[in-house]
């Protein structure tokens, strides 16, 4: 990683990072540090808030201001921040688990308001920080430690729980894609309304290894043959896409934005109490 990304972006004293041999979340934390300093935005402006799991952890090596809350409350607090100061970049971080499990209730209703705040979400199809857990992302007959013999339920795509519940911008990359996981974390946080984009990462600890996927290697190079380009959707037949995911670009449009809807209530009730 060039110094000046290093010398910007993080807090150097704190690392090197926690994360396992092999993780790549710090590829995803990487990505997003990036893609704040090719904006060229103001440290003083932006907020990085994070809940509880591995992810989370990034929120503490990243030299912004950051907040690190409970287990999947990170897009309430956000939502706070974000109503307080309205100038603030609002980036949350969050896992599979902390954003679409015990805290999929705050991102439907984020997705729905439009609210402006950009949710980075670093799906690693596990609850590796606790033990190894499946996780609402995991995959139907993978295992974890909480399913032996294999997971019965059906997985959440995320993009589609997004896009579905009213975000604005929803976007997919993995840590193999980093390029375009790059561009699309850029788009999200210029997007005006509430933008999700998951970076799908590797956890060898206890992903990788219930499953027997291999080494850290194996599981990102995996990626390489099984995520195609929304893009290209259109032009391959029905054996080309088999067992494959899709990612890209999902969601791009416009609509009202939370808070200045917000404030316009607050401007008309003034002027109704002044009358």
């Amino acid at each position: 990683m060039p110094s000046k990304i290093i010398k910007n972006n993080f807090r150097v004293d704190r690392l090197p990072h926690i994360w396992c041999p092999g993780c790549g979340h710090g590829i995803l934390m990487r990505a997003i540090a990036v893609a704040i300093e090719e904006l060229n935005l103001d440290k003083d402006k932006i907020c990085i808030v994070s809940g509880i799991g591995c992810s989370s952890r990034a929120a503490g090596y990243m030299d912004f201001n950051t907040l690190h809350t409970t287990h999947g409350r990170a897009i309430a607090f956000a939502t706070g921040l974000k109503v307080a100061n309205p100038d603030l970049k609002v980036i949350v971080i969050s896992g599979d688990g902390d954003a679409s499990a015990i805290g999929g209730n705050h991102l439907i209703h984020a997705c729905r308001r439009n609210i402006d705040i950009t949710t980075i979400i670093f799906n690693n199809n596990i609850y590796g920080m606790t033990g190894g857990q499946y996780s609402p992302t995991t995959p139907n007959k993978e295992k974890g430690t909480t399913a032996p013999y294999g997971n019965i339920d059906k997985a959440f795509d995320i993009c589609q729980l997004a896009s579905g519940a009213g975000a604005t911008y929803v976007a997919r990359s993995t840590v193999y894609h980093v390029n375009k996981m790059i561009e699309y974390v850029k788009k999200g946080i210029n997007h005006k309304g509430f933008s999700l984009v998951e970076g799908v990462s590797v956890c060898p600890t206890y992903y990788g290894r219930k499953n027997k996927k291999g080494s850290a290697v194996d599981l990102i190079k995996e990626m390489k043959d099984k995520f195609i380009d929304i893009s290209v959707k259109d032009k391959l037949n029905k054996d080309d896409i088999e067992n494959k995911v899709f990612m890209g670009e999902f969601k791009d449009i416009q609509e009202p934005e939370y808070v200045e809807e917000y404030f316009k209530i607050i401007d008309m009730f003034k002027k109704e109490m002044s009358v």
